[in-house]
């Protein structure tokens, strides 16, 4: 069985975002970067479904060289091979000229599975997935807590999670693209073993097929503004009593 696994490189959860020179992104050159959450789950269950139906697990990402940081560490889990859309324009693109830039490169491995996570930490669009599936032209499932997969049959049986606490199984044929939910499965890291062997493996650099045209541009990107402040009430406790009450009914209006 031959699954793919697309991951992203995101700016670490603990790092303080600074917004660049001309506000439309963060100021990335000072930034320090890891692999997103949510495909970090999908890498794990491409690992599982090796281990028990066998073939390779190939991991795909797409942006600029330092891309190749994450894709490294993806090998060093356990997967068999890397693939890198090298396009410094892809570091920030939309869902769709990031899914159409993969599904390019992707397209002639033939893939029965690919995985994703269901969203990226960043801009969390959750739709880079859904048209890699349409780009590639295979049935698609999202938000995916459970895979069971027939290799002979070539069909997937995956449960899918819904609002409210609800569930839903579905069947769908292979070739397919599933988005992954996170907390599918208990996550495994890297050892030395697999970070020497990291180092052998095949990580193949390829440029974007085509400059596709963004269907989605940030033009201003800010910190939220901080509207609230702790306001101290001085004075004896009839006084801050008295002053209470005037706060929360002319400032606050929550009085009548």
């Amino acid at each position: 069985m031959k699954i793919a696994v697309c991951v992203k490189q995101v700016p670490t959860r603990d790092w303080q975002p600074r917004v660049n020179a001309d506000g439309t992104w963060i100021r990335d050159d000072d930034a320090s970067f890891e692999m997103n959450e949510p495909d970090a789950y999908a890498l794990e269950e491409a690992l599982r479904l090796r281990e028990t139906l066998g073939g390779d697990v190939v991991v795909c990402s797409a942006g600029p060289a330092r891309v190749a940081q994450v894709l490294r560490e993806a090998l060093a889990r356990g997967a068999d091979r890397a693939l890198h859309v090298s396009s410094d324009a892809l570091a920030t693109a939309d869902a769709s000229t990031v899914g159409t830039a993969l599904a390019d490169a992707m397209r002639d491995e033939a893939f029965d599975l690919v995985l994703t996570g269901l969203q990226s930490d960043d801009q969390g669009f959750a739709q880079t997935g859904v048209v890699l599936a349409e780009r590639l032209g295979a049935s698609h499932a999202t938000i995916v807590m459970e895979v069971q997969a027939d290799a002979a049959a070539r069909s997937l049986r995956v449960k899918r999670e819904l609002e409210g606490g609800w569930f839903q199984w579905i069947a769908l044929p292979m070739p397919a693209v599933l988005t992954i939910q996170s907390g599918i499965n208990q996550l495994r890291y890297a050892t030395l073993k697999g970070i020497m062997a990291a180092k052998k493996k095949e990580l193949r650099v390829v440029e974007p097929a085509a400059a596709a045209a963004a269907t989605l541009t940030i033009t201003k990107l800010a910190a939220p503004d901080k509207t609230r402040h702790t306001h101290m009430i001085e004075g004896s406790a009839a006084e801050a009593a008295a002053e209470l009450l005037r706060l929360l009914r002319d400032e606050a209006r929550v009085l009548a």
